[in-house]
């Protein structure tokens, strides 16, 4: 069996990183992600010491772009780590401007350090069209792969080809009939799959389900003159909802057409130009629309948020204004950036709603506010005791996560079945409900869960 090391996301969910040796010992990296809520050490959080040496690593490879699978890459750097950085061509394109972000938020406001980081990693990445065979230098394996992932743009599972084995890293799986994006297809064999398991004890609701939530939630929101604050990830969550929205506005029309939709990070509004720029990488549906004639990610009622200034406003604005809006803004988790002062300001109002539509990492605002706020709790953000008087949603459909079944799908679906399962990137229960799951499918191989 394939010697792999774990370096992250076995004891939650973020920190992604994993590493695969060859037969001389030499190895490459698969992701290198950011620990966030309660699964930050103080050593973590404060050092830039890795847990690993590099100088027997001759890459890393990128599965996406999520910043619990890139957001250590400033560290590598740090570090000297100066080989390839593999990703597919989405990817490549849209990296720097998570590492640029991360930098800003996590490590320096200077530009002129942050440009030389940017410019060291441009240097080092090399993009990948999917379904390619690649050879990475000073590693001795016939080659890597990236495959469709559905997860984000871009997102891929990675397939390594040692001498005598197939590894499957799966990154994280998207559900099938996700907006945009291409469902992922089981690769046609795999000796060792290292696989997520975010929602390994969960099944999500259907997209009709999920579509007629989100519109309920809104429709309550019309119906109040108050506000849906929405904390979702700058890339892939943002622009499934805007798309949905968008959707749900051209067919119902009415008060509809006056409702504001406002996404309020500039990074988020980066990354759903290049959404638009690299459409050639959605799925049929959104395809069919485009030449139709309408925009799915830059509809009429479609307002973009620039500047700190203009944030600020909007916040005291829709605080006394009483229009309707939604508004949608990182981070996903409510663990930092602009939804937090949303929060603090509209909280405490009961014409707000509160919808979630993503994992919310233990130990964050986001899981406080989602476990306490039906009770009529509170939670603290900025050292603040806010009190939740606003109404609280989750809709577990729009994750861009895989959920039980899919995963499940993806590994019945493997042509010649592995001989070994490793089960990470998930809380405790999900790994184990995921992997009793697995065993019935493939009751001769090792399944586990590898402790940290």
């Amino acid at each position: 069996m394939a010697k792999i090391t774990h370096h992250g996301a076995v004891t939650g969910v973020t920190g992604s990183c994993h590493q695969l040796f060859d037969n001389q010992d030499n190895s490459i990296l698969i992701d290198c992600g950011l620990f966030q809520g309660a699964e930050v050490s103080s050593e973590e959080e404060n050092s830039f010491h890795l847990e690993f040496p590099l100088s027997r690593v001759s890459a890393l490879v990128v599965t996406h772009c999520h910043i619990d699978h890139v957001g250590r890459i400033p560290y590598l750097l740090a570090a000297g780590f100066n080989k390839p950085i593999f990703a597919t061509a989405a990817t490549v394109k849209l990296l720097p401007l998570v590492i640029e972000d991360a930098l800003k938020v996590g490590f320096t406001r200077d530009q002129q350090l942050i440009d030389q980081v940017l410019d060291l990693l441009r240097t080092l990445i090399v993009p990948v069209d999917y379904n390619e065979w690649v050879q990475i230098p000073g590693f001795n394996a016939e080659g890597i792969r990236f495959q469709i992932a559905g997860h984000i743009l871009g997102s891929a599972y990675v397939e390594v080809q040692l001498s005598a084995e197939r590894v499957v890293f799966s990154g994280d799986l998207g559900a099938p009939y996700s907006p945009l994006l291409p469902s992922p297809l089981s690769p046609e064999c795999a000796d060792t799959l290292v696989i997520e398991s975010t929602y390994g004890d969960k099944v999500h609701e259907s997209r009709q389900d999920r579509s007629t939530r989100l519109r309920g939630v809104i429709e309550n929101c019309l119906s109040n003159a108050g506000t849906v604050l929405i904390p979702a990830f700058s890339i892939g969550r943002t622009q499934e909802l805007l798309y949905e929205l968008e959707s749900i506005i051209h067919e119902v029309g009415g008060d509809w057409d006056s409702l504001d939709v406002i996404v309020d990070s500039p990074l988020a509004a980066q990354f759903t130009e290049h959404y638009r720029e690299l459409k050639g990488l959605w799925d049929e549906e959104a395809s069919m629309r485009v030449e139709a004639g309408r925009h799915p990610l830059s509809f009429e009622q479609l307002i973009t948020i620039d500047s700190h200034g203009d944030h600020k406003r909007l916040v005291e604005y829709l605080n006394s204004s009483g229009k309707p809006a939604v508004v949608i803004a990182a981070s996903g988790m409510c663990a930092g950036g602009r939804i937090v002062n949303y929060l603090k300001a509209l909280l405490p109002d009961p014409k707000t709603d509160v919808l979630f539509v993503g994992y919310q990492a233990k130990g964050t605002p986001g899981r406080d506010i989602q476990k306490y706020g039906p009770q009529g709790g509170y939670v603290v953000l900025d050292d603040r005791r806010i009190d939740i008087k606003a109404g609280v949603y989750t809709i577990s459909g729009y994750s861009a996560h895989a959920d039980q079944q899919d995963l499940v799908n993806f590994v019945s679906g493997i042509g010649d079945m592995p001989s070994e399962i490793r089960i990470v990137h998930g809380d405790e229960k999900a790994k184990e409900v995921l992997k009793v799951k697995l065993l019935e499918i493939v009751p001769e191989a090792k399944v586990w869960v590898p402790e940290g």
